[in-house]
């Protein structure tokens, strides 16, 4: 098996390198892998010189982009290279090109998805260890975690650059949005959005020089990995103040005219009818982009949208009347309710609701 894990191509996205690009090749070369594919996104003359070592020194086959354009288009350039030229490979292996991870680790994660065959590979990092930068830390924390609650992907490492992914899913790869860092986080949406396996491999924590090679920007680019999630609250929330504020209205306007459980079902069931179509449509075309026909998912929408109706209902009315709440305290309470059910919503929308057509 380590002879044909030899054999799978290594892709390698690189902008501006220094020395530690030819340092990994070396490692590379020496453990006996064969194929090298190399990106030069855009890194201009005065980085030509490791471009051309990769290639006459090392053998590497070097893809290059005229300017800038990003990691992610940078995977993509070299993903259909694989697909058009080696259309024999068992599949690929992604490895950032600052030398950090190890080539021991690349044949773990060659020779995993050799085992596994139909799975994606992750080479997952240990983020407790001392030596782990803080904006790795905070940045990988708290995207695992958001993945956790909002998208229902259990994964311990999302921005790791070492994924071994079979050359099957290759073509569905050159399909993903994404131009730079957002495009590794796209990519493990699409993973379980067609219900592909992942398979994480530990990995050495290796950070050289408090990681001052990367390109990542804390802030800008963790906005593009959560612009998703925030399309999806800014739908949710363009409803939400539709709902809340037609429901708030009645409330006051029928106030003690009907008895509790009346007042906040006729409440509850208006303002969501108002709200439910303007959100449908924005979270299909704009947040979750699905090519679900409509009849399908419009059903699946209003199931759910009768459920969570139900819900907000029942535990509203539940806890005012534990509380035995006022008209105020009903808005308060209803606010609560929604917020949790926001969390829930989101993760059957996605997985469910507006589950891809094959």
């Amino acid at each position: 098996m380590e002879k044909t894990a030899l054999q799978i191509p290594i892709i390698i996205p690189s902008y501006e390198p220094d020395e530690k690009l030819p340092a990994l090749l070396e490692k590379l070369k020496e453990a006996g892998f064969e194929n090298i594919v190399i990106v030069d996104d855009g890194s201009g003359e005065k980085y030509a010189p490791f471009f051309t070592q990769a290639k006459e020194q090392f053998g590497c086959r070097v893809l290059h982009h005229a300017i800038n354009q990003g990691k992610g288009r940078a995977l993509k350039t070299a993903f259909s290279y694989v697909v058009n030229n080696r259309k024999d490979s068992a599949g690929v292996i992604t490895v950032d090109g600052d030398n950090q991870h190890t080539v021991r680790d690349i044949k773990a994660c060659a020779c995993k998805m050799l085992e596994c065959k139909d799975k994606v590979i992750l080479g997952c990092r240990d983020f407790s260890q001392d030596n782990v930068p803080w904006k790795s830390r905070v940045g990988n924390v708290s995207t695992s975690l958001v993945f956790r609650i909002f998208c229902g992907i259990k994964i311990t490492d999302t921005q790791t650059g070492l994924r071994a992914i079979p050359y099957k899913y290759l073509p569905l790869m050159c399909e993903v949005e994404g131009e730079r860092f957002e495009y590794e986080t796209q990519m493990l949406f699409a993973i379980k959005r067609n219900h592909i396996g992942m398979e994480e491999v530990r990995i050495e924590t290796v950070y050289l020089e408090d990681n001052a090679s990367t390109h990542f920007h804390p802030i800008k680019d963790s906005l593009k990995i959560y612009k998703i999630i925030f399309k999806f609250m800014l739908s949710s929330g363009t409803s939400f103040v539709i709902d809340y504020g037609i429901y708030a209205l009645l409330v006051f306007l029928i106030g003690e005219k009907l008895e509790r459980g009346l007042r906040l079902l006729i409440a509850t069931v208006s303002a969501r009818a108002v709200s439910s179509m303007c959100n449908y449509t924005m979270n299909k075309k704009a947040v979750f982009k699905s090519n679900a026909s409509v009849g399908r998912s419009l059903v699946r929408y209003y199931t759910l949208c009768v459920f969570q109706t139900a819900a907000s209902y029942g535990l509203v009315y539940l806890l005012s009347y534990l509380c035995r709440a006022g008209s105020f305290l009903e808005v308060v309470l209803k606010l609560v309710v929604d917020v949790v059910l926001f969390v829930i919503s989101f993760q059957i929308q996605h997985r469910w609701v507006f589950k891809e057509d094959k």
